[in-house]
Parts: C-alpha cells; structure tokens; sequence
C-alpha cells in the first residue's frame, strides 16, 4: 500500500464553510473514493488554510483516474474549485502533487 501526502490552501474566508462540507460529504463521494481504492483518507486544516491530505492506496494514479471517470467527483471538484488558493486552472484533486515521504516509523 502506497502511502500518499499532498498539500493545498484554502482560502482564508471560506475555513468555516470548507469544514462544514466536509462534515457532509456526500453518500454517493464518499462511495466513489472507497471504490476508487482511497483508504485511510484523511484532511488535517490548519487555521491559515493549510491544507493538508494523507491517503493510503494501491497505486495512485489508477485511483486518481478512477476518480476522474466519475460524474460525482465532477460535480464535488466543480463545487470545491472556488475554497482553493493557487489551483492555476486545475481542479482540487488534479493539483494534489504527492510530496516525497523520507522516513517511516512501521
């Protein structure tokens, strides 16, 4: 299982509302991750939008494109696109760059 971290910005105006939706997630997204093959999903929130993600997958681009061929994901991306700083045109989840990990305690 391939360990992934990724981080991203959230606008300062929009922390409040960014938690509440993910407080609700949607059935049907997070059925998608799940299908996808994202284990172990989680999004840590710092209090100056620092965003950042930890997953657990098999291989992340098969997951990633899993999660691209679904009308959900495009209609979650569509609605998340606007909480992020600094995206340059990509969606969230296409600019979700993994940092390199260099130490693991097993």
């Amino acid at each position: 299982m391939r360990r992934v971290c990724f981080l991203l910005k959230v606008r300062r105006e929009r922390l409040a509302e960014y938690r509440e939706r993910h407080a609700a997630v949607w059935p049907e997204m997070l059925d998608a991750l799940s299908a996808a093959g994202w284990h172990n999903y989680s999004l840590f929130l710092r209090e100056d939008g620092l965003l950042v993600g930890y997953l657990e997958t098999e291989d992340f681009a098969a997951a990633q494109a899993a999660m691209a061929a679904t009308d959900v994901n495009a209609r979650w991306q569509a609605e998340m696109a606007p909480f992020f700083e600094a995206l340059d045109g990509a969606k969230p989840d296409e600019a979700m760059t993994p940092l390199t990990e260099v130490f693991h305690l097993a």
